[in-house]
């Protein structure tokens, strides 16, 4: 038993094992978009089908081999990844037996997700943005006040002006997202405003640069410094290094100190 599952582990570590289900979550994907065209499921859909069993038992191997390879079953499940991965391969079973047509499709779709699991470098990227979630609950919040009273704002100023775009406060709202996302937001919505309203280019301008150039700057820039930080636990520098050395040697000398001085 232990023979069968070094090898499964030196296998599931092989370039070539990973590599291979790369391109075949990619060919996952490619035949699940082609689903979406009437012409392929008329014409095609026993092929479809049937490659769509094959891709979903080789991806059952594969799991079963990371999960014989592993050192145990608790440490497997214990990574986030093979959890993901396991739960994705285990609906699509339970979906087939059940016939549950739609929810079958989305989560076939969702088995491209797994090149996120697969692949290291996108691993590592979306662990980044989940340790940004934290620090964005803070800039969602001052957001949300930015929001809030400019909303107030722009409903008691347009509302009889523009009612279409300031004539509740949850249509304010839904206007000053349009603004966020600066989708003609000078022509659509400030511009037919300035006949009525000459000094509404006040309100329009100070939104737009602080939402949309300040606040949403701080997302980015949150977002680039915990990219940052993983990089570097990822690759130390050579400063990183020399700093932990470092600091393992003042441990050892001050473990022998106390030791004399005991």
């Amino acid at each position: 038993m232990n023979q069968v599952r070094k090898r499964c582990a030196v296998i599931a570590k092989h370039r070539l094992f990973r590599n291979s289900i790369i391109g075949l979550i990619i060919l996952n994907a490619i035949l699940v978009g082609l689903e979406t065209y009437p012409y392929f499921i008329v014409n095609y859909a026993t092929i479809l089908y049937i490659a769509d069993q094959v891709l979903l038992w080789v991806f059952t191997v594969e799991i079963l081999i990371r999960l014989t390879g592993s050192n145990s079953i608790r440490s497997f499940f214990r990574e986030p990844w093979n959890l993901f991965d396991f739960v994705i391969i285990l609906g699509g079973h339970v979906l087939i037996g059940a016939h549950y047509v739609t929810v079958l499709r989305i989560l076939r779709v969702l088995r491209v997700l797994r090149a996120i699991s697969v692949i290291p470098s996108l691993r590592k990227m979306v662990n980044a943005l989940l340790l940004t979630i934290p620090s964005m609950g803070t800039i969602l919040l001052l957001l949300g006040i930015f929001f809030y009273i400019y909303a107030v704002i722009g409903t008691m100023l347009f509302q009889t002006t523009a009612p279409e775009y300031f004539g509740t406060l949850h249509d304010t709202l839904l206007t000053l997202f349009q603004l966020l996302t600066l989708d003609s937001w000078s022509s659509g919505v400030m511009r037919p405003l300035l006949t009525a309203e000459p000094f509404a280019w006040v309100y329009f301008f100070s939104f737009v640069i602080i939402g949309a150039f300040v606040i949403i700057n701080l997302f980015v820039g949150v977002v680039v410094n915990n990219v940052e930080e993983a990089n570097r636990e990822e690759t130390p520098s050579p400063t990183d290094e020399k700093l932990a050395e470092m600091q393992k040697e003042l441990q050892d000398i001050k473990k022998l100190l106390e030791k004399k001085s005991g």
